[in-house]
């Protein structure tokens, strides 16, 4: 399902100590073989970013940013994630997901000029 329009979505998480307890060197093994195959799954319709945000935060130790106009690509990218111990480890908490549409207010003043409309 592509769209015109572009989503932005912030997936909020928290490191488990699952996670913390592997050495450097084995989480970066473990994202390269294992998470980052995932998001060049769905490269070519969602780009993803990752922040690291413990030394700003208490709850959310990290968070991605992800753009994407292809909401089934997004399912499956989230689906193939639960499939990995990034969830099901669980090495981390999804503390909240938010998903938001850039200057949507604008699509919607364009559409409001053209829509019937009852006067208030």
């Amino acid at each position: 399902m592509t769209s015109e329009t572009e989503y932005t979505i912030l997936l909020l998480l928290n490191a488990k100590p699952q996670w913390l307890s592997l050495s450097r060197n084995e989480r970066n093994t473990y994202f390269e073989k294992t998470v980052r195959p995932v998001f060049q799954e769905v490269s070519q319709t969602v780009e993803v970013r990752l922040f690291d945000s413990e030394y700003f935060h208490a709850r959310v130790s990290d968070f991605l940013i992800v753009r994407t106009r292809n909401l089934k690509d997004y399912q499956w990218l989230i689906e193939r994630l639960r499939d990995t111990k990034i969830y099901s480890g669980p090495y981390f908490e999804l503390v909240d997901l938010i998903m938001g549409q850039e200057n949507g207010f604008r699509e919607f003043d364009e559409r409001l000029k053209t829509a019937p409309h009852e006067s208030h």
